[in-house]
Order: structure tokens, then C-alpha cells, then sequence
């Protein structure tokens, strides 16, 4: 997978650039082989993206759908990115889909996608 253009993506998102994180980890989705379990993983980032571009507009039905979407691809996924830490990140977005789910406070910082503390 294109490192540069991933590592892209991820800062993207880090930013709060959710649109411009979507337009650049689609690109690395992409370029996938069809029946890779990296496609499906990506598609659960891109589609993170995408979920945290419509709860910054505030369509917050979309976001959570969206959100649900991307949490189903992302299983599995820490064999295709090791280097991240989808525990914190599924921890964060645990608080998001509460919220998304009317039943909790909007959390006060959004997720990252980092990698794991040494």
C-alpha cells in the first residue's frame, strides 16, 4: 500500500480534514487488489472519514450510519495496520456512537488514528 499517501490520509484525519482525509485514503483504497483484506480495512478508514465529515456538518444521522459501516469493515484489522492502535481507536469511537445514538454528551475530542505508544 502507497505509505506516503496513507500516512497522508491519517494526518489528514488527525486534523480534523475529514473531507480532505476521505479524497486521499480512497485513493490508497484504490489501489487495493478487489479481494484483499487491506481494501476492507481501508474501506472502513475511508469510511471514518467520511462519518466524521458528516457529524462536522451536522448530519448526524449520516454519521452515525456511516460510522456503524466503518466499524464493521475495520474488524480484522490490525493485520493490515499493525502499526495503529485500533484498541484506542475503537475505545474513542465507543463515546462517538453514543452519542451518535442520542445517548450520551458530545465527546470533547475527536479520534485518532495513532499509532502505538512504545
Amino acid at each position: 500500500m502507497p505509505e506516503d499517501n496513507l500516512r497522508c490520509g491519517l494526518t489528514l484525519f488527525n486534523s480534523a480534514r475529514f473531507f480532505e482525509a476521505h479524497e486521499a485514503l480512497e485513493d490508497v483504497w484504490r489501489a487495493q487488489p478487489r479481494t484483499s483484506a487491506a481494501k476492507k480495512h481501508l474501506q472502513g478508514l475511508v469510511q471514518l472519514a467520511v462519518a466524521f465529515h458528516h457529524e462536522s456538518r451536522g448530519n448526524l444521522r449520516g454519521a452515525r450510519s456511516v460510522l456503524d459501516r466503518a466499524l464493521r469493515n475495520l474488524t480484522g484489522a490490525e493485520m493490515s495496520f499493525s502499526t495503529l492502535d485500533l484498541g484506542q481507536l475503537r475505545a474513542e469511537l465507543a463515546d462517538w456512537q453514543r452519542y451518535l445514538a442520542g445517548a450520551g454528551s458530545r465527546p470533547k475530542t475527536l479520534p485518532q488514528l495513532a499509532a502505538h505508544k512504545s
